[in-house]
């Protein structure tokens, strides 16, 4: 068993992946000679040289649009946003371009593109910089959108990434690179790109999340089994587009109770969407209404007090699962 860091377990995929594939390159702003602004890209270029690790200018329309070009014509890059935040300049290129390229093109024209790099809210960066984007790309047809937990999540689910044939953009979290998960020896596994794992098992009421939020509905989990006996099932989504809607489907129907957490804003959110297909799905099953925790419906805050208050934590998890099951 090794010990191994979100950020390490994101290099050695790319690492393995250029390896095993010449096709495979990484684009983006500093991600060769400063080795990623977050250090993602250690070493690769020593590795694997200028022509597969390029660093560009900051202009995110540019180097997105020539990895989408670079994927049409039938390489695989792996574009690296510096935040997800800044892709908001390159998003013609990521949904109007490469998501729609095999449906326009009759199925002619592949666009294998990874688009990778931390989405969601940091600490105390302000609000340009404190947004989660998960809801707006699992919205357009012709994308896969994964949002890694663990490290081993974010090394199985990014090779599997560059090895599809899709574009897939790839959610990472700023506050989970740091964080380290223990891997099984030898292990070296892809993982599929649209299955939910179920993180804890439950009986009382299911929790649903994603990303960073993972963390907070397991802590609450142990809060709730500590404090008054209520056994919740933690389902880690991963996937959000497609969903696994079968997997939690299967849990509704066993706890009778659904909460979904997400750092999104509440409205059209990841949330929306689960509750109405447990709705569709398992309505007669529901001993009471579905409901949602995420950030709160302003641009975040720059304190961090205001932050943490804005932001879902496992204390509220905790105690709107507790109403939910009649122990508030």
């Amino acid at each position: 068993m090794s010990n191994t860091t979100v950020r390490a377990a994101l290099r050695d995929a790319m690492a393995e992946e250029m390896r095993l594939n010449k096709d495979v390159f990484l684009i983006g702003e500093e991600v060769a000679y400063y080795n990623g602004a977050y250090k993602v890209s250690q070493g690769l270029l020593a590795d694997f040289g200028e022509e597969r690790v390029i660093d560009t200018p900051i202009t995110e329309m540019g180097f997105a649009g020539i990895g989408v070009g670079s994927a049409m014509m039938g390489l695989r890059p792996i574009v690296e946003f510096m935040t997800f935040n800044f892709a908001m300049q390159a998003i013609d290129h990521i949904i109007n371009s490469a998501a729609k390229t095999l449906y326009m093109s009759g199925g002619q024209i592949n666009c294998p593109i990874v688009f990778r790099g931390p989405n969601s809210v940091p600490r105390k960066v302000a609000a340009q910089h404190s947004q989660c984007f998960a809801s707006w790309y699992a919205h357009c047809p012709g994308l896969k959108v994964v949002a890694p937990y663990t490290a081993a999540e974010a090394k199985g689910l990014l090779k599997s990434a560059i090895r599809d044939d899709n574009p897939v953009v790839f959610l990472e979290h700023e506050m989970l690179y740091g964080k380290s998960f223990d891997i099984p020896d030898g292990i070296n596994e892809l993982l599929p790109l649209d299955r939910a794992i179920v993180m804890r098992e439950g009986c009382d009421v299911t929790i649903t999340a994603f990303s960073i939020s993972v963390d907070y509905a397991l802590e609450a989990a142990k809060i709730l089994q500590d404090e008054c006996g209520i056994s919740a099932e933690v389902i880690n989504l991963i996937s959000l587009r497609p969903l696994d809607v079968d997997a939690v489907v299967a849990s509704v129907r066993k706890t009778n109770r659904i909460l979904n957490v997400e750092e999104g804003w509440m409205s059209c959110g990841i949330g929306s969407e689960i509750i109405s297909l447990v709705v569709e799905n398992a309505f007669d099953y529901l001993d009471c209404e579905p409901r949602r925790i995420a950030t709160a419906d302003v641009p975040m805050p720059y304190s961090g007090k205001l932050e943490q208050l804005a932001l879902p934590n496992a204390h509220k998890i905790a105690e709107m699962a507790k109403q939910m099951c009649g122990r508030g």
